[in-house]
């Protein structure tokens, strides 16, 4: 099975990890693998592309406080600075998702629940007035409501993904599941600008929220009549107070290499509120065409992610992950050569490329390293909270850079100089989680 990991690492673990093999007739057969993975998929699409911070609801609310209320580069930061602090605290959620039981129902009930709750925050955000106010208390309430939903379906198919060998495939379907909300978003983010510009800008903006109140619904109706065995699986967990498993999720050293590479990866002050404001102010590009980097930038991830899902089966994890960072290191370059927009338009491609295997390797090593019983904690620590205070922060220090620093180039530089500090970070993954690849047995942590 490779080495102990407390060797692997070179640390004395011996006390704070017990490991175990994880049978390898827990494969599942092809077909239904592929059904679960497509219902899990379908759940965290539908919450993305509801989700206050991103998808369809995001994007339009970014370019309304850019165009219509005239915010600059710093204070639009500032904005999803404070909203995002839902998202900073995400682990909190997941942690509700693994010690709560709404209803006897598990993940069935958080979904359920909140997917309705959240809902009627959004029926009710659409009839008020599109202010900055209304908008920053909305996005506030409802991102913090959204967070439990995240916890339960991520922490399903996180489960999933470890009970039945399958964690390069489930990272995937999470990536996808961002990407393609993402993609949908942005193209029609220039349009949605458009209407929340005119005169009915109040209309538009009921019509946008009562269309993320009918996905979240669907949250729930979807989340209710999932299949009650991998509802059933995702509920195994330690009996220990919450003391318990935060002490668990401290001493887990697996946590952290995951964790450190995802920080590093999300820090990327060339991508943020500062390559918007250089497309539009130095590329003179449109809503319209921002919104087409964008879309163009995360459509060219999912050809990747999608080769990611193929080569997860047949290549281990330890490759994957140095050759995907090796690769998504210069990820920002080719921008700095576009001085047009229809060339920037062009080089979204190469750099969507670029990012698609590293972002699927790093969620897979983390699904891997979920300490059990704590599989919604710890990938919304991962996927949420870790991406929002790295992004968040990062854009801060991006907008600094590009307003008094040196421009774009100098957040470029930056970028890359913060990427290549994964590299190191790679040889603090235990051995024993990485010398795999998916469908062989897998050495389960239990903090």
């Amino acid at each position: 099975m490779g080495e102990p990991l407390a060797q692997s690492t070179g640390a004395n673990l011996d006390d704070a990890l017990e490991l175990g093999p994880v049978d390898a007739a827990a494969l599942l057969p092809g077909a239904e693998r592929r059904k679960v993975l497509a219902y899990a998929g379908v759940l965290l699409l539908l919450q993305n592309f509801a989700a206050p911070n991103g998808g369809l609801i995001g994007v339009p609310i970014s370019f309304f406080l850019k165009n219509r209320l005239h915010l600059p580069a710093h204070e639009l930061a500032i904005f999803n600075l404070w909203t995002g602090v839902p998202l900073y605290a995400a682990f909190v959620f997941g942690m509700l998702r693994d010690r709560w039981n709404p209803f006897g129902a598990g993940d069935k009930g958080h979904l359920v629940l909140f997917g309705v709750a959240t809902a009627l925050i959004y029926a009710a955000v659409a009839f008020l007035s599109p202010t900055y106010a209304m908008l920053f208390a909305g996005v506030l309430i409802a991102t913090a409501c959204l967070q439990t939903v995240s916890a339960a379906a991520n922490g399903l198919v996180s489960t999933i993904g470890q009970e039945h060998l399958m964690a390069g495939q489930a990272s995937t379907v999470i990536n996808l599941s961002t990407c393609l909300p993402a993609v949908v978003g942005y193209l029609l983010g220039g349009f949605f600008s458009d209407l929340l510009e005119g005169r009915g800008a109040a209309s538009a903006a009921r019509i946008l929220f009562l269309v993320a109140a009918g996905l979240m619904a669907a949250v729930a109706v979807i989340g209710g009549a999932g299949p009650a065995r991998f509802f059933a699986e995702s509920r195994s967990r330690l009996a220990t107070s919450l003391a318990g498993d935060i002490a668990r999720l401290v001493k887990c050293w697996p946590v952290y290499p995951p964790l450190i590479m995802l920080l590093l990866w999300d820090f990327a002050p060339a991508s943020g509120a500062v390559l918007q404001y250089h497309l539009a102010n130095a590329l003179h590009a449109s809503d319209t065409q921002v919104g087409a980097f964008y879309a163009i930038f995360y459509a060219a991830c999912v050809p990747t992610l999608l080769l990611y899902g193929w080569l997860c089966q047949r290549v281990r994890l330890s490759r994957l992950l140095f050759w995907s960072t090796l690769v998504a290191i210069p990820q920002w370059i080719p921008l700095v050569f576009a001085h047009s927009v229809g060339v920037a338009l062009i080089m979204a491609v190469p750099i969507g490329l670029m990012g698609g295997l590293a972002s699927a390797a790093y969620v897979d090593l983390a699904i891997r390293s979920c300490p059990k019983g704590l599989q919604g904690t710890m990938m919304l620590l991962v996927v949420a909270t870790a991406y929002y205070v790295a992004a968040r922060f990062g854009d801060v220090w991006g907008t600094q850079l590009y307003d008094y620093r040196g421009g774009f180039l100098t957040t470029v530089i930056a970028t890359t100089a913060v990427y290549a500090l994964i590299l190191p970070v790679l040889l603090l993954a235990p051995r024993n989680l990485t010398s795999t690849s998916d469908g062989q047995p897998l050495e389960a942590v239990v903090a």
